[in-house]
């Protein structure tokens, strides 16, 4: 497992420009909202899911969206998803619930977990994301996160994802 040191010295490597953000620990999206009401930018949650096939996913949309499990998978490109284990996500991601995020990918072996950024997150300059724990925040543009994915190996996938209506 990379960790932290590891992301940090990968954007420094890539030049990727970033803005850091300590907080108290949070957990929920709710508790985000209050932490996230000082940091500019899009703020995300994410969704740890395994498919009917046995398929981990990292998903990340937007932190008020409220995706719809039900269409996700024609989405993606998968089956039926289910929530994924805090076993699993230790084990593939290296971190635990609450600390999910796209960046946890550098510890993850390349086709272990497919993660996908919403395709309105890919675009925007900055994307507020975890790294790898919950008591701080990087902005980087959502087009750097997709850079640093490929650069660990992955084939990021960036898909409209539905969501739940009202």
């Amino acid at each position: 497992m990379r960790g932290e040191a590891g992301l940090l010295a990968d954007l420094e490597t890539l030049a990727i420009p970033f803005t850091a953000h300590e907080h108290i620990a949070v957990f929920t999206v709710a508790e985000s909202d209050a932490v996230n009401a000082d940091i500019p930018g899009a703020h995300t949650k994410n969704l740890f899911l395994k498919d009917a096939g046995g398929a981990f996913w990292l998903v990340t949309v937007p932190s008020e969206a409220r995706v719809d499990l039900k269409a996700l998978p024609a989405a993606i490109g998968c089956k039926r998803v289910s929530f994924g284990k805090a076993e699993d996500m230790q084990r593939l991601l290296g971190i635990a619930p609450g600390s999910v995020t796209p960046l946890a990918a550098i510890n993850a072996q390349p086709g272990s977990i497919t993660v996908v950024l919403d395709a309105a997150l890919a675009t925007v300059d900055r994307v507020n994301v975890h790294p790898l724990r919950n008591t701080a925040t990087l902005g980087l543009a959502g087009a750097m996160i997709l850079d640093l994915l490929r650069h660990w190996g992955h084939a990021p996938v960036v898909a409209a994802i539905p969501v739940q209506a009202g």
